[in-house]
């Protein structure tokens, strides 16, 4: 009722005198009903109806209801009660939107940069002939590897990184290549590379591959174009007048192969010498040549749209020789010349590590980047810096503005053959002190052109190397069978013709003690399998707790999970005396109370270590977070006299308010490649330390 009250007021309509219309009535039946003649008010033909101007209706009393006319609702709009409310919600949101928009973008600056995938865990390196046969034929191949990817998976292994699987010749191991753009069939197809990328793409990993640009196979078709004079091709390989009489040749210089004698070879089709500083069946390519590094740029590029993560260059310092071919200087210059054969009796000042050859680094870098602009498909590019002084291994990353390698491959671990020798802290030291600001390191122990650790350094240090290649900071790489503690075979008669030192390391992978040791079911295997098999393989050492794959298992799984060891300080103590073959390096991170201090004795006998005299403010007593010897694992040792045995390590754990990287005297054996702080309140990194 109050409704219809508000309504005839608002409208102010009188009502008097008017006649009903039934011209509405639906039902025509009803008469109409005729007004009676003797009221003249009821004689009236119309119905007045009085509208007034606009008057403020009387609110006083009434409540909001549904449907009210927009007069009505402006009038209650106004009202304080309702304005006010309205007003403090519209600058709360303003005042919320500003906020988050203020703590995004400090989040933003002060977060340190994420770690790329190429920094978050160990690389895994296969020689694929020898990892996993799967047709039976006696070499490994790509479906081998294939099968095997759950296995690398639990080692906590990130990435992937195959050597070299292009079309070659057996005769040099895969690096002389006929096709760059073909898989050898001993691999399989390129279908069986595309199931494996996919495979490894779904397993959450990544794929490196090896690219070795600077030479090819002298039967690639480039290379018997170039012979021939043909076109472009002409000047694709590196060619020079030198005299041939009766069979002998007189090379235009005296530079040297790798492997011995002349690096220059006799072509009976040109007439001519063409340059290698590998084999004769390994010519160089002309990388003066504009074309040259135009091919070179359209393989990485058929690679990169096959999906591969990145490449890892090799002998990349031969990429370029002098123009002038002048001689190199004989180390002993009073040796005849005529007796300089071996690859180190010259300085090889006019054929390694050229002007301009960074510069073609460079043009690899530029190549990759464009691929590099997805969310998490980083390119990674990897440089083999084999033989380089450390001050020239360093170029390999760059200048400060200019991107070059994400690293160059930190080899010297594998060249240490003796145990007991203070050079492991040297290694360590020179590496740390020497790399770029802000650059990333890595460690190997192992390679396809090294001797195996086991049988540098002997069994008792399998271990205490892992334990020492996961805990340092950067990127462990680990190469295939050095997680199990595989060692060389021994020399034999091969079916092949090869350099045996070459093939010691690169023997079949010991999967069980089955024929074969799991690597194959066919009759035979390219190389002989080692004949420790049956003890040193995966199965056996997957039901041993104390195992070098329990070990690793463990190393790599830390790793992974402690802030400390991938993002924290790495700070080198000094050990001196008796103490000399220990190595002992902390690790720690700001907002982390905890501390972890590696104490690994690489002498060949019990080493008994103060580390109370090396650390100042340690407590007396701290527990072993992991050790070499498992029995030991969460034992607390006294830090005044920490016995360590022959090959043995220990990682341990304790709390402290004054990490080393604080303190003066030690600032400058600290180092840390992006700086980074934990907030125990908010659980994130920032960067304002």
């Amino acid at each position: 009722m109050a409704k219809d009250k508000d309504r005839r007021d608002s409208l102010q309509m009188s009502m008097k005198g008017c006649r009903t219309n039934n011209g509405f009535v639906q039902n025509e039946d009803i008469p109409e009903t005729e007004p009676d003649s003797g009221s003249p008010e009821d004689n009236l033909q119309t119905c007045a109806v009085d509208v007034h101007g606009p008057k403020v209706p009387d609110l006083k009393g009434v409540k909001p209801f549904a449907g009210m006319p927009k007069e009505v609702l402006l009038q209650f709009s106004g009202q304080a009660r309702y304005r006010v409310p309205r007003e403090v919600f519209f600058w709360l949101t303003v005042a919320s939107v500003v906020v988050l928009i203020g703590i995004t973008t400090a989040i933003i600056a002060l977060s340190p940069k994420c770690l790329d995938w190429w920094q978050v865990g160990p690389m895994y390196q296969i020689y694929p002939r020898s990892f996993k046969d799967s047709d039976k034929d006696g070499n490994g191949d790509l479906k081998g590897i294939q099968d095997k990817l759950d296995y690398i998976r639990d080692l906590n292994v990130k990435t992937v990184w195959i050597t070299s699987f292009y079309k070659s010749s057996l005769k040099d191991l895969r690096y002389g290549i006929e096709d760059f753009q073909e898989i050898d069939p001993v691999f399989g197809t390129m279908k069986d590379f595309e199931n494996l990328i996919a495979a490894i793409h779904d397993k959450g990993l990544k794929l490196i591959i090896d690219f070795i640009p600077n030479h090819t196979s002298d039967k690639h078709t480039w290379f018997q174009l170039s012979r021939n004079r043909t076109e472009k091709y002409t000047d694709y390989y590196i060619w020079h007048n030198c005299t041939h009489i009766n069979g002998m040749t007189t090379p235009p210089n005296n530079w040297l192969s790798v492997y011995g004698n002349s690096s220059w070879h006799f072509d009976e089709v040109r007439k001519q010498c063409y340059f290698h500083q590998f084999m004769k069946e390994q010519p160089d390519l002309n990388f003066r040549s504009p074309a040259v590094q135009e091919e070179i740029e359209k393989i990485l590029q058929y690679w990169l749209q096959k999906g591969v993560d990145g490449f890892s260059f090799d002998a990349v310092k031969f990429l370029l020789e002098e123009r002038h071919l002048r001689n190199e200087i004989q180390v002993n210059e009073t040796q005849s010349p005529d007796t300089v054969t071996h690859y180190s009796e010259l300085y090889h000042d006019f054929t390694t590590t050229q002007v301009g050859m960074h510069d073609i680094l460079r043009s690899f870098r530029q190549t990759m980047d464009p691929y590099s602009r997805e969310p998490g498909r980083y390119r990674f590019m990897g440089t083999e810096a084999n033989g380089e002084n450390i001050d020239r291994t360093m170029m390999y990353y760059g200048l400060p503005f200019i991107q070059e390698a994400d690293f160059p491959f930190n080899s010297y671990l594998t060249q240490l053959d003796t145990p007991g020798n203070s050079i492991f802290n040297k290694v360590i030291m020179s590496w740390m002190e020497n790399m770029p600001e802000g650059k990333w390191p890595n460690w190997m122990i192992g390679g396809p052109d090294n001797s195996r650790l086991t049988s540098r350094l002997g069994k008792e240090y399998v271990n205490i190397m892992n334990m020492l290649i996961l805990t340092l900071p950067g990127t462990p790489i680990t190469y295939y069978g050095e997680e199990i503690g595989m060692e060389n075979i021994l020399p034999t008669n091969f079916n092949e013709i090869y350099d045996v030192n070459t093939l010691l390391s690169k023997s079949p992978m010991q999967w069980d003690n089955s024929s074969n040791a799991g690597f194959s079911e066919g009759n035979h295997t390219w190389l002989p399998i080692s004949s420790d098999y049956h003890t040193v393989n995966v199965d056996v050492q997957k039901t041993q707790d104390r195992s070098a794959l329990k070990l690793y298992q463990k190393l790599s799984s830390l790793h992974a999970n402690e802030l400390l060891l991938s993002r924290g300080w790495f700070c080198h103590v000094e050990s001196g005396g008796d103490d000399s073959q220990v190595v002992v390096y902390t690790r720690e991170l700001d907002g982390i109370d905890r501390v972890f201090t590696m104490v690994l004795n690489f002498g060949e006998s019990t080493s008994i270590v103060n580390l109370a005299e090396m650390i100042s403010g340690l407590p007396p007593t701290v527990s072993v977070r992991i050790s070499t010897n498992s029995a030991y694992d969460g034992s607390a040792v006294e830090t005044s006299a920490i016995t360590l045995g022959k090959g043995e390590g220990h990682i341990l754990e304790y709390s402290t308010k004054n990490p080393l990287h604080r303190q003066t005297a030690l600032r400058d054996r600290c180092f840390v490649s992006s700086r980074a702080c934990y907030s125990s309140v908010l659980h994130i990194l920032h960067s304002l330390c």
